[in-house]
């Protein structure tokens, strides 16, 4: 993520499958709940950008 419009795409892709999501674009991360890890991972794929699972 490098814009306000990233964070954004990816909050709107997990929220409109019905989990909830907040993107923080100084540390690069997404806190998602609501969706299991595979496809909180489908949804950021398909909004353009490449999830990265953190340890």
């Amino acid at each position: 993520m490098t814009c306000g419009h990233c964070t954004a795409a990816i909050e709107t892709a997990i929220k409109g499958a019905g989990g909830t999501a907040s993107a923080d674009l100084s540390s690069k991360t997404v806190t998602v709940g609501g969706l299991g890890t595979a496809r909180a991972a489908e949804l950021i794929r398909d909004a353009g950008y490449t999830p990265q699972p953190l340890d």
